[in-house]
């Protein structure tokens, strides 16, 4: 196979350039002398996520458009103008074979400019509700990857194909796992338990709903692993101490959450792209609290995906307070709900998601 490079373009968020990293993994997997250029946006955490992954990264003036009155938006058009001008320098220079875009503010002039060249371009879009830049770029690009049914609304049926999202494979490889979790988060073997998430910061909903049935939790004869994230987690740390020995575990951050899944009956999440995909590839009932104001308000449409195929449950963030606690503990108690999401949800999962997208990468380029 001859010498390849490829420009990933992704970042903002880790539901960006996770994938992103995962598909660039996948690629050099299947030929290491792939020559791989990320471009991310400048002071995102792209620029940090990226060479500490092992690439190199050039990084564009360009951020988003802000949805309130502010004065960043002032400096928006000449940040798009730079931006595609540098992006231009940047491909010029590289002179890549593909392009792909993970979404995030800099893969919009990047792949913009990549396809006006005439340069092969796929788009790996995360939700099932398309972001306004991919809808555009949709029309531009050879190929769109989608982990979600019904995505021609947005791109031309003839790009689709469904993929699934990247995850990381240390993550969702649980088999074998739940004695080593119950271990390692100090766990009853006879009780059933409920992992809550709520990315890194957290989900201040999910917790002040849950927080005042801590006690409630203890009692019921369950038990909970509890990402708290930064923002609830020395007000929940404190009020559930004293419950440590009864299955309260309270962690600002869990690193292993291969071992989390492991460990979990029923998970508790917010409902970015890679949350879902996560939830899917490890096959678990979950309750879906999305976030009511993600762009687009993909979070919601992401969840509803799910719940189309009675493979989630939904509670809104408004209702979390009256609802949540009842919704969780309800499920726990039917063994044949459970078994029922197990199976509706595994038939969503999409595992190898980055190789298949890294295949569709090299057969865009007739490689």
């Amino acid at each position: 196979m001859p010498s390849l490079k490829v420009i990933l373009s992704g970042g903002g968020t880790g539901g960006h350039i996770f994938p992103a990293i995962a598909i660039a993994d996948a690629l050099k997997e299947m030929n290491p002398d792939i020559e791989i250029l990320f471009v991310g946006a400048q002071g995102r955490m792209e620029m940090e996520k990226v060479p500490a992954s092992g690439y190199n990264i050039q990084g564009l003036w360009i951020s988003g458009f802000q949805r309130t009155l502010s004065l960043k938006n002032l400096l928006f058009p000449f940040k798009v103008i730079q931006s595609l001008l540098d992006a231009k320098k940047i491909v010029k220079k590289f002179k890549p074979d593909a392009v792909i875009g993970t979404g995030g503010y800099a893969s919009g002039p990047v792949l913009w400019v990549s396809s006006r060249m005439g340069i092969p371009c796929l788009i790996q879009e995360q939700n099932s509700y398309a972001g306004v830049t991919n809808k555009i770029l949709g029309k531009k690009v050879k190929k769109v990857c989608v982990a979600f049914e019904g995505m021609e609304t947005f791109f031309p049926k003839e790009k689709i194909v469904i993929t699934g999202n990247p995850v990381r494979e240390e993550v969702v490889q649980i088999g074998g796992k739940r004695d080593k979790a119950i271990e390692f988060f100090g766990l009853d073997t006879s009780k059933k338990t409920i992992l809550v998430v709520g990315g890194s910061l957290g989900a201040k909903a999910i917790n002040d709903s849950l927080l005042p049935h801590i006690k409630d939790i203890s009692d019921s004869g369950l038990q909970i692993v509890w990402q708290t994230g930064k923002v609830s987690y020395d007000e929940i740390y404190s009020a559930a101490k004293k419950y440590e020995n009864k299955g309260i575990k309270v962690h600002q951050f869990i690193t292993k959450m291969d071992l989390a899944y492991a460990a979990a009956d029923v998970v508790i999440s917010r409902a970015g792209a890679i949350a879902v995909s996560e939830i899917c590839l490890t096959e678990k009932p979950c309750i879906l609290v999305p976030l009511p104001t993600a762009a687009e308000d993909h979070q919601t449409k992401n969840a509803e995906a799910l719940a189309r195929h009675d493979a989630a449950i939904i509670v809104k963030n408004s209702e979390a307070p009256e609802k949540l606690y009842d919704a969780v503990t309800s499920l726990l108690s039917n063994e044949a709900e459970l078994n029922k999401f197990r199976t509706n949800i595994k038939a969503i999962g999409k595992p190898d998601s980055a190789k298949t997208i890294a295949n569709e990468v090299l057969k865009m380029i007739n490689i």
